[in-house]
Order: structure tokens, then C-alpha cells, then sequence
């Protein structure tokens, strides 16, 4: 992936070098905007114009956000802004996604960006749900120094929503956007072509034939069959899988099909449409939007429809003014529920999957593992989720200096999921009959899967949030050079949950999914029925000083309280029950701003140098990362305690001290803006360090407590990074222009301290029996990958024992990370006349993650590795070693015994759906590396002298792709996409579907 890297830079080195000789080019008559004179919405909703902005911030505008239709506004920000991370968790019809900036700063609590959204705190599901043409801007503020003043929520870094407003003509102005996309599969894993279906030691009735030490076995999982060239039985028509229920025997040639699997797949089908009305005057406005999703996903049935009202208007009345919005948003949902694509990774290569597409379990190409098709009819989970948020701003201005402002938001959610699994039982296992081969008189089930219970659950969510900000705002030009501005203020967030669930096992009725039709309920104390609450109240302040338009100071202060912390502290024995006790908090930061080019003018003379900004702060913000109750318990209800199906309060083995406190980031950061040659050439850069003191996580104590571990402050972490984003305008005039921009961002995160002598604090565990997990390690990233892994020579050689077998590792050792080493971003965009076409890619390297895939692939012998020797004669570990000396002086030369000492097809099985699966988990540890071209997009807008004659103000016409292009790492064929991993989870799951990529056509038409 060197040469990717080299590939990406020598683009952005070769654009510079042509700019420099484009600055002269004739008809070059276009001025550039100044973009520093813009106002931006920062924290708390306060503008200020970007000279004045003192921490690092990207500002995404509708027409970027926009280009390739994305319906996930958050993923459409992905390789647009340095030092965001966004990363796709679910790959699915509601696809759904993590955004991080700047790294980790928190080993056990949420280190995602916190999202406004115009003015009020909102979620990131809200935001993902949005329409993104109904975004005006989104602007990240990476710094702390911008984030300060939200307290213990901002301290992840922030992502302002600024969404549209109507317009100041007072005609009514509509607006009709349109777009279809058709997604296909694309980067399912690599699979050897070399062997077939079947399995070693299996004859059977259909045929006791070996091929070179195998049996093929037509309702077999595994690919441990005889090789596709075997001259006996290669190429020749043969049985697959399972009778169909109309009694016919599938028969096919005994040879690889390329991309089999794939064929599960459908193409899906993306459709939205949005319509939207704006009106306005000089003292109001008002901008109501109607849009609907409809996502036919690529697997049959799954389905999302997404209907979504916006209003937003506004109103000056004097000196009182008043702005609203309100959103609702209904969700519909329906997916597949079950582990599907694991059961499709087992499929072997000489299998016509849609042959099998009635969806019969009985009826399926192995007896081994469920069908998909099955599955994908027989388990399923419907939801319908309604959204409704409602935002009211007001402002009174007492005079031209002092103003009091009102914003108060309320977002309420209601949500009902049911999910059913029908069930496949002896009672529907029919034997098979008339097929005139082996399988009659036998059934499914004798095969080796287990039977299927029918179950059905159903959630019920409700949550209720208040959002309010009360402000005095003070604006004084206290001389003609010095500018004085002060807000002080209230906070208050209040947030109710309450969740409802029933369910159980054993349908009376096929069919019926119905609490009623249960006859094994879930008992009470396994589901989810709980109530939470938690408020939190601050007090803050907020200052800027400007002198002479080119030096600006900004300060902040914010004292929180939040009920999570509140604490009934236990009395000593004959003291009476003390008092709640709640202790407050302080955040607060100081920042800078200076402009070079404004406080000497001279420096733009020759017009090499046309802007220069340095800026740079401190700050101080905290995160508590605590649930409600989490520090007050409420006591812990187990099961089977104290014996059979008795039940009592115990004692918490893992409880949340009462004197702990929230982690406390405290970050420097400094900051460079560069203009040149009339802003033809822009340069970015910023530099920053966090350290997180108090870190929260489990701090072992001991057994004699009678407590396991005690969620604490144990610990520190610091994370060091740099942005540098260079922007390039090679040509600019009135019918052509080209711009580029590309990025670097880096960061290192490294756990400096753990207490009471820890070394590893591990954080989640990785699935399929894999001996790895995810760890926060003194001394290294908070991210890291750890477990098992071959032991090794001086020179790299793998260790086996005297048996074949590899030496494997005592104890867990570090395997990689999932933090990138660093990303490239690239974006272009080049207008000729009424075209422009645009595209944006990214490259990220250094992270890994654990495959689930991989490890699933090695047990059915379907992996490139399990099939580049000949089976039959066993398998020699590569590039191994065998010591003839001793322990304490080695003697290490070649090896040649096979594993297990069995040079055969079947010691080679063994060897693979053993030991390589559950002991070593390097094999599993994947190059995350990638090189992404996320969107390409073509644009044409109809000239208006075309339109002149019409009703229509504009219209423009475009197709664009999404991921039409990707290159992984060599070593991962296709395992997965490191992008799907989240940071709290030990691998990459199996159940998360292959990258898709889309390609569109979209219309904007208004009148």
C-alpha cells in the first residue's frame, strides 16, 4: 500500500507545481470569495466570522454535502474534513455510523463528536435521519476550545447542523429534488477455486470413493473435498445439496463458480424525493420540506421507509424576534434478524446458490448450517421509530448593546420493535421421498443442524429530552479599536427513558406474533423493563474581545452539575442517613486569534502573501461517561439466588465508587491559516495534544471485599496529533474552474498511567472463539489489538513443536491497533460551464482489525491459504523452524514434519478446524489499510437562458457514484472492511455485510 500513498501525494505535489504556473493564465477574471468574512455558527449558536474563531474548525457547506446524494448526512462528511473519522457500524438497510474526532480520549465511556443541531443539543441518530438537502452547513469544530462551553458533552469535539431557512423574496419559491440509486455487493471475500465440496472420513451412501484422501459429500459446509482437477470426479454432473420440497434432486457440474455467493444478493434500489417550499420578507421567513426514503435493500424483504416534515420559519416583531423548527420523522424498518451472511460464508464454490432460492430448509445445499434464504423469510425484525423534534428561539433586544436570548428544544422518541423467528422443528422436518437417491427416508435434521425455536419479542422506547439555553448577551465597542462581547447564561438538559419488553419462546400458532401466542415467556428479570432520568444544570460564560479586526481573545467558563454524580453517601454505624450531596464541576478555555495580513498590510504586497492566521488555546473539559443510578445503586437482582428459583437483592460485585469524578481532557492547540497569491493557494495546518487525566475504567481490589472490581479513576491517557489541509486552484475563470484539496491527519493516543500496578485494561472480547481482544495497554493506544500469536526465531521463523505444530505465545501480545497511523483525504471539483464534476477519496493506514470472516472461512477450508499445497500430503507450516537444541540454547533448524505428524488430507483438516481457528489469533489480525474513492459525482445545470421562457428558476441534472472504487491491504482478501469495526468492539462481527457500492441519478428542478 506504499505505492498508494506515494501515488495520492504525487498528485497533490504535481497540482501545486501547475498552479504556480496557472496564476498568469488569461480570462482568469474571476475574484475570489473571502471566505474569512463568512459568519459561522459556533457553540451555543454564537456567529462570529471566521477571522474571529480561535480553535481549528471545517466548515461543510450543502452544495459539498450534497454532491453524491448520500441519505446518511453523517457519512456524507466522510473524507471531507481532516481529522474526522466516521466509520459505518452497520451495513445494512439503516445503515448507521460512529463519528470520532481526533481520536480516543475515554477507554470505557462514548468517544463520539457530539451533535447540535440549529442551537440545541440532538443525537446523532437524529442527524443521520435528516435530509440533506434540508442542511444550509455543517461545521466541525475539532478543537476543545470551541466544544468548552457544553461541558461534559462536548468534550468529544462538536458537529454544528445549521439547517436551512427560507428566503427573503417574497414570492414562493418551490424546490423538487429526485434521485434513484442502484447499490450492488462489491468486496464479498476471496475464495480458493481449487477444492470442492466434501469432507475427509465421510462416505456415505452416495458415494465411498476417496480422492486423494477425501470424500466428497454433496450436503456438505465444508470445501474439504476433492480437488476440482481430480480426473475421477472433476467436472462431472453431480448432486448438490438437499432435495428441493417438490421432491427434485439439484444436480451440477463438480466445479468452481466464480462469485457464487454474490449471487444471494440482489441489486438494491434507493429512491428519494423531496419537496420544499420558501417564502420571505425583510423581517421574516418561512421554509417547509416534505422528503421521503425508500430503500429496497439488496437482500429480498429488507426495506426502510423514511418519511420526514420540516418547518422552519421566523419572524421580527421591534425589538422582539422569534425563530422555530420543528421535525418529525417516521421510520419504518424491516430486516433479517439472523447470523445470514455467516451461514452464506459457508457455501462452497461449486454450489449455484439461486438454485436454492425457494427458501426450503429442507431444501437447502448443506445439512450442516441454516439456510440463508430461510432465514431470511423465517427472522425478522420490524420497527417504527417516530422522531419529533421542536426548537424555539427568541431574542429581545433591550437596546443596540444588550439583548436576551431564549433557545429551548424538546425532542421526544417513540419506537416499537418486534422481531419472530418461526420455528423449524421435527414437527416440520417431512423426510424426503420419491427422489429415487440416498436422502429418501431422511429428513433435514438428520444431517446435523439443530432444530430452530420460535420465538417473539417486542421493545417498547420512549424517550422524552429538554434542551434549554437562557443567555444575556453584552456587545460594546468600548473604543474605536476594541470590541467587548460577553454572554452569560443558564443550561438546563433534562432527559426521560423508559423501556417495556415481552416475549418468549414456543409460538402456539405459527405465524402469530402475539404476546398471547407465547408459551414460554421471558422472565421479567431477563428483559428490559427500566425507567431512567438525569438532568444536568450549568451556569457559563462566554467572552470575546476584538482589537482593530485583526486580534481577537475568547474565553469561556462553564460550572456543571450532573444528577449521574448525585450520591446518597452511606452513614457510619449510628449516624443518621446523610444528605444527597452533588458536586459541581468547572470547564473552561482561553484561546487567541491573530491576522498577520490585517495587522500589516504590508505583508500582502506583491500579492504573494494574501492571508495569514495563527491562533491557539487551552482547555478544560470533563466527561463523567456514567449511566443513571451508576453511582447511587439501586440494588442488583439476580437469579437462582439464594437457591432454585428464589430470588434476593445481593450485593453489587461491580459497583461505581462514590468518589469518583469525570475524566478531565485538558488540550493545547495551535493553529495556522495561509492565503496565497489571492487565496489561489490555501494552506491549514493544526497541532494539538489532550491529556485525559482520572480515566474511568475498572480498577481491581481485593477478593477479601467480596467485590470483583470497582468502576473507578485509575488511570491517565494523552493524545498528540497534527492536520495539515493544503488547497489548490490551478484555473479560474468565467467558464472554467478547477479546484483540488487534499489532507494529512495523524494522531497518537498512548495510555501514560493505570493504577494499582495494571498493565492492560481489556475492553471487549472477540467473537468465533478467537483468543483476542481489545485492550487499552500502558504505554500504548487505548485501541489496541491483543492475543495470541506465533512464537518465533530471530530471523522470523514460526516455532513448531516436534509435532508440526506452532509454538503459540503464553501470554497475549500485541497485534495491531484501530487507530489509523494517519489519513489522506483528496477531493477535486472542475466546472466547465454548466458542468462540474466533482470527487472526493481517502486513504487510511496503520489500523487492523479481527475478522470473524476469516476465522469462519478457515474452519470450512474455503480460504487461499488452505488450498496453495496438496492436501493429501499434509500441511508444513510455512516459514518454520524446529529447535534441535534446548530451551536455553536454541538450535533452530528447517522444519518439515506436517502438522500433527500426519501427512495427509486429514491431518490437514484437522489441523485447520482445530488448532488454527482457537489458538492463533494473529492469523486473524487483518491490514485495515484502505484507499477509498468515496464519491464521484457529474453535474449539469440548465443554462437560464434555456429557462428563461419558463416557469422554472433552475434545474440541474446529475449522476454520481458512492464507493465506486477500493483497495484493501494485500492480506485482506476481502475479509471485511476495517471501516465497519466499532472502537469498543474486540473484532470485526461476521453478521456485517461486504461493502456496497451505489450509482445514481438524481434531478433538482425550482420554480
Amino acid at each position: 500500500m506504499k505505492k498508494l500513498t506515494t501515488s495520492v501525494l504525487a498528485v497533490v505535489l504535481t497540482s501545486s507545481f501547475m498552479v504556480v504556473n496557472a496564476q498568469n493564465t488569461q480570462g482568469d477574471t474571476l475574484r475570489t470569495q473571502d471566505i474569512r468574512e463568512v459568519v459561522v455558527t459556533g457553540a451555543l449558536g454564537i456567529k462570529k466570522r471566521q477571522d474571529a474563531v480561535v480553535t481549528s474548525n471545517k466548515v461543510i457547506d450543502t452544495k459539498e454535502l450534497n454532491q453524491a446524494v448520500n441519505p446518511n448526512a453523517a457519512q456524507a462528511l466522510t473524507g471531507k474534513v481532516p481529522g474526522l473519522l466516521i466509520n459505518t457500524t452497520s451495513n445494512s438497510v439503516n445503515s448507521q455510523a460512529t463519528v470520532t474526532i481526533r481520536g480516543p480520549r475515554s477507554i470505557s465511556g462514548n468517544n463520539q463528536a457530539l451533535v447540535v443541531i440549529d442551537g440545541a443539543i440532538s443525537t446523532l441518530g437524529i442527524f443521520q435521519q435528516l435530509p440533506p438537502e434540508i442542511v444550509e452547513s455543517v461545521n466541525v469544530i475539532k478543537g476543545q476550545q470551541g466544544s468548552a462551553l457544553y461541558g461534559e458533552k462536548g468534550s468529544n469535539g462538536v458537529i454544528v447542523v445549521t439547517t436551512k431557512r427560507g428566503t427573503k423574496s417574497e414570492k414562493i419559491q418551490f424546490t423538487l429534488t429526485s434521485s434513484v440509486d442502484v447499490s450492488s455487493i462489491y468486496k464479498t471475500p476471496i475464495r480458493q477455486q481449487i477444492y470442492g465440496q466434501g469432507w475427509t472420513g465421510e462416505p456415505t451412501a452416495f458415494s465411498s470413493t476417496e480422492y486423494g484422501g477425501t470424500n466428497w459429500v454433496p450436503y456438505e459446509n465444508g470445501s474439504w473435498g476433492p480437488a476440482y482437477s481430480d480426473p475421477q470426479i472433476g467436472g462431472q454432473n453431480l448432486i448438490a445439496g438437499l432435495p428441493q420440497p417438490d421432491g427434485r434432486v439439484i444436480y451440477t457440474t463438480f466445479s468452481p463458480k466464480k462469485d457464487n455467493m454474490d449471487k444471494f444478493f440482489k441489486n438494491g434500489v434507493l429512491m428519494q424525493n423531496g419537496v420544499s417550499m420558501n417564502v420571505g420578507g425583510k423581517d421574516s421567513y418561512s421554509f417547509l420540506s416534505f422528503n421521503r426514503v425508500e430503500n429496497d435493500f439488496m437482500i429480498e424483504g429488507d426495506q426502510l421507509k423514511r418519511n420526514t416534515f420540516f418547518y422552519k420559519g421566523g419572524k421580527q416583531l421591534g425589538k422582539f424576534r422569534i425563530d422555530a423548527t420543528f421535525n418529525l420523522i417516521d421510520q419504518n424498518t424491516s430486516q433479517t434478524g439472523g447470523n445470514l451472511y455467516a451461514q452464506l460464508l459457508q457455501t462452497p464454490t461449486n454450489i449455484n446458490v439461486r438454485d436454492y432460492a425457494s427458501g426450503s430448509m429442507s431444501g437447502h445445499w448443506t445439512g450442516f448450517s441454516y439456510s440463508p434464504y430461510w432465514l431470511r423469510d423465517h427472522l425478522r425484525n420490524d420497527s417504527n421509530t417516530t422522531t419529533f423534534n421542536g426548537i424555539v428561539s427568541m431574542g429581545y433586544e433591550f437596546n443596540k448593546n444588550i439583548s436576551l436570548t431564549y433557545t429551548g428544544n424538546m425532542t421526544t422518541l417513540s419506537s416499537v420493535t418486534e422481531a419472530h423467528t418461526d420455528g423449524y422443528t421435527s414437527v416440520d422436518d417431512v423426510p424426503y421421498s420419491g427422489t429415487g437417491t440416498p436422502y429418501d427416508g431422511t429428513a433435514f435434521l438428520d444431517y446435523g443442524s439443530t432444530p430452530v425455536t420460535s420465538s417473539y419479542n417486542k421493545s417498547l422506547t420512549k424517550s422524552w429530552r429538554y434542551y434549554g439555553d437562557l443567555m444575556l448577551n453584552f456587545n460594546y465597542d468600548l473604543t474605536d479599536n476594541l470590541n467587548f462581547k460577553l454572554n452569560v447564561g443558564n443550561n438546563i438538559q433534562d432527559t426521560k427513558e423508559e423501556y417495556s419488553q415481552v416475549g418468549g419462546t414456543n409460538l402456539q400458532i405459527p405465524g402469530w406474533y402475539n404476546i398471547q401466542n407465547v408459551l414460554n415467556p421471558t422472565p421479567f428479570y431477563s428483559l428490559n423493563n427500566n425507567k431512567y432520568r438525569k438532568r444536568n444544570v450549568a451556569w457559563f460564560g462566554n467572552l470575546d474581545l476584538g482589537y482593530k479586526d485583526y486580534l481577537f481573545l475568547n474565553a469561556t467558563y462553564r460550572y456543571e452539575q450532573s444528577s449521574v454524580l448525585s450520591i446518597h453517601e452511606t452513614p457510619l454505624p449510628g449516624e443518621a442517613q446523610r444528605p444527597l450531596k452533588n458536586q459541581g464541576y468547572s470547564y473552561y478555555s482561553a484561546g487567541v486569534s491573530f491576522i498577520p495580513t490585517k495587522a500589516f498590510v504590508n505583508l500582502t504586497n506583491g500579492n504573494i502573501l494574501s492571508y495569514a492566521k495563527v491562533s491557539g488555546g487551552f482547555t478544560r473539559t470533563g466527561n463523567s461517561i456514567l449511566d443513571a443510578y451508576s453511582v447511587d445503586e439501586v440494588g442488583v437482582f439476580p437469579t437462582g439466588y439464594p437457591f432454585g428459583s428464589l430470588s434476593s437483592y445481593i450485593l453489587n460485585r461491580n459497583p461505581v465508587s462514590q468518589d469518583i469524578k469525570p475524566e478531565f481532557n485538558n488540550t493545547l492547540e495551535a493553529n495556522l491559516s495561509l492565503g496565497f497569491v489571492k487565496d489561489r493557494i490555501t494552506f491549514d495546518g493544526s497541532v494539538y495534544q489532550t491529556k485525559t487525566d482520572g480515566l474511568i475504567t475498572n480498577s481491581g481490589v481485593s477478593n477479601t471485599t467480596g467485590i470483583s472490581a470497582v468502576f473507578d479513576n485509575a488511570g491517565s491517557m494523552r493524545n498528540r496529533g497534527f492536520e495539515l489541509e493544503l488547497g489548490l486552484t490551478p484555473f479560474k475563470s468565467k467558464n472554467f474552474e478547477w479546484n483540488l484539496k487534499g489532507s494529512y491527519a495523524t494522531y497518537k493516543s498512548l495510555v501514560t498511567s493505570l493504577d494499582n500496578g495494571a498493565v492492560t485494561v481489556p475492553r471487549a472480547t472477540s467473537g468465533y472463539g478467537i483468543p483476542a481482544g481489545l485492550y487499552a495497554v500502558l504505554g500504548g493506544s487505548a485501541n489496541t489489538i491483543m492475543g495470541t500469536a506465533y512464537q518465533r526465531d530471530t530471523q522470523g521463523r514460526i516455532i513448531v513443536d516436534a509435532a508440526g505444530l506452532p509454538v503459540v505465545s503464553s501470554q497475549y501480545q500485541v497485534l495491531g491497533k484501530l487507530d489509523p497511523d494517519y489519513t489522506l483525504t483528496f477531493s477535486t471539483s472542475i466546472r466547465f460551464k454548466s458542468f462540474t464534476l466533482s470527487a472526493v477519496a481517502d486513504y487510511r493506514t496503520g489500523n487492523s482489525f479481527v475478522s470473524e470472516a476469516k476465522n469462519l472461512m478457515s474452519y470450512v477450508g474455503t480460504l487461499e491459504k488452505e488450498a496453495d499445497f496438496d492436501r493429501s500430503k499434509g500441511y508444513v507450516i510455512p516459514n518454520s523452524v524446529q529447535n534441535t537444541g534446548t530451551a536455553s540454547n536454541p538450535v533452530y533448524v528447517v522444519n518439515t514434519t506436517p502438522v500433527g505428524n500426519n501427512a495427509s488430507y486429514a491431518g490437514t483438516v484437522n489441523y485447520f478446524t482445530t488448532n488454527y481457528g482457537s489458538d492463533i489469533a494473529e492469523e486473524f489480525v487483518i491490514d485495515g489499510t484502505a484507499l477509498k474513492v468515496r464519491e464521484i459525482a457529474l453535474n449539469y445545470s440548465i443554462p437560464k437562458t434555456v429557462l428563461s421562457n419558463t416557469f422554472v428558476n433552475s434545474m440541474s441534472i446529475g449522476v454520481y457514484a458512492r464507493n465506486p472504487f477500493v483497495i484493501y491491504a494485500k492480506d485482506n482478501r476481502n475479509f471485511g472492511d476495517a471501516e465497519m469495526q466499532s472502537f469498543n468492539a474486540g473484532s470485526l462481527a461476521v453478521s456485517q455485510y461486504p461493502t456496497a457500492r451505489n450509482f445514481g441519478f438524481n434531478v433538482n428542478i425550482t420554480f
